[in-house]
């Protein structure tokens, strides 16, 4: 790689992770690499980088005692590494915009100023990417950033959708159903549109996003019309740290009877619930999964999120009025044959009928040939879709330059 050539970095910033992309800045974005700084606040951090020259790649320990800390060592590798090239611009993805933000646009002094009146909509993510942001700006002030919403997909729902039954008066306030996993999700229907057009633009999708959060979506002719996740990312189904859905009642039993505030309260929904919560162990599907014979409590946290997803399924499928596509995405709907054949065993009345064979192979489409519903596996990939609008708000053309 020349020093010369003009790159895309995107960025995502989880609760104790940074996962990042570089791409050739062109008409349709070309990866270069990916990364993630991991376990920040931990003793055995690592920073990993996968390049497509093999011989690039790298894994080492690294000390990030704080989001601070990591973000200043990815910055000091984007400014020595030759196969950054010359940086065009950032792209962050940012999960929540409020009533205001959903489309990817430029990064201004006012939206920040903004997404900080915003954090109370959610504390767990935007006071860390308003970090990451704001971390940038000093370093490279001359570098365009591009803030890309999880939300967007979903910004057209129907107004039963976004209704929560609520007095009225919050609604002025911005408290309503938005949805997220929003990147992920328009990349699936665009990978669908691929594959079969008339299913992506005219069909009964569902959507299931199965990772470390973990929402469905249904989509009818292209559009969502219905999302698990709500106001906040820790509603919906059980997650691999946060409860998903609760009894609200449950916030004063635990005020009354263990004077819980409500951070603490926040704090056991979000970290401390979820796969972990229930398994008292490990929140990590894969370890569950290894252990459910021998510990009850794993095979509870198993059980209970196939359950639940099961569950959103049928949900979704009556809003829809039936389906035509379901589609598994997120490192577990991809990885997880297991998981998948027990969310969709017992799901025949619905046309859901699996082919184990394809399944235990992560097929492409793992459904018979026959059934009334094609269930499809296919990777996500967020990174992508960031870049892809970074370069369409940027208006960068193939040589890497914008148009005068």
């Amino acid at each position: 790689m020349t020093r010369s050539s003009t790159r895309i970095l995107t960025i995502n910033g989880g609760s104790s992770s940074i996962k990042f992309a570089l791409f050739d800045a062109v008409s349709t974005p070309r990866q270069i690499l990916s990364g993630m700084i991991d376990g920040i606040g931990l003793s055995d951090a690592t920073f990993r980088v996968k390049h497509v020259t093999p011989a690039d790649s790298f894994s080492r320990e690294v000390t990030a005692p704080d989001r601070a800390a990591a973000v200043g060592m990815l910055m000091d590798w984007i400014e020595k590494d030759a196969s950054c090239g010359v940086l065009t611009a950032v792209g962050h993805r940012v999960v929540h915009g409020g009533p205001k933000y959903f489309e990817p646009q430029c990064i201004t002094p006012e939206m920040l100023d903004e997404l900080q009146r915003l954090t109370a909509f959610d504390p767990e993510h935007l006071p860390e990417e308003i970090l990451l942001i704001e971390a940038f700006r000093h370093r490279f002030p001359e570098l365009s950033q591009i803030a890309c919403f999880d939300t967007e997909f979903h910004r057209d729902l129907p107004r039963v959708a976004k209704l929560l039954p609520i007095p009225r008066r919050y609604e002025a306030m911005g408290v309503r159903r938005y949805g997220f996993h929003g990147l992920s999700y328009a990349f699936l229907m665009e990978e669908l549109a691929r594959r079969d057009v008339v299913v992506a633009t005219a069909g009964r999708v569902i959507l299931v996003h199965l990772g470390s959060g973990a929402s469905l979506a249904a989509v009818r002719d292209g559009k969502s019309i219905d999302t698990s996740m709500s106001f906040t990312p820790t509603s919906g189904i059980p997650m691999s740290t946060r409860s998903g859905d609760l009894d609200p009642g449950l916030i004063g039993y635990l005020a009354r009877t263990e004077k819980m505030t409500v951070q603490q309260f926040n704090d056991m929904v979000t970290t401390q619930s979820g796969l972990l919560g229930i398994s008292e162990t490990s929140s990590d599907m894969r370890d569950l999964l290894a252990h459910e014979t021998l510990d009850v409590r794993a095979a509870e946290a198993v059980a209970l999120f196939c359950y639940q997803v099961k569950k959103w399924i049928g949900a979704f499928a009556a809003a829809l009025g039936g389906i035509d596509t379901l589609v598994f995405a997120g490192s577990i709907g991809e990885n997880s044959p297991v998981v998948r054949s027990r969310i969709c065993a017992g799901l025949k009345f619905l046309g859901v009928e699996l082919v184990e064979e394809k399944n235990a192979i992560n097929g492409d489409v793992i459904s018979i040939a026959t059934a009334a519903v094609s269930v499809r596996v296919i990777r996500t990939d967020e990174q992508f879709m960031i870049a892809k609008s970074v370069i369409r708000i940027l208006a960068i053309v193939p040589n890497g330059n914008r148009p005068q």
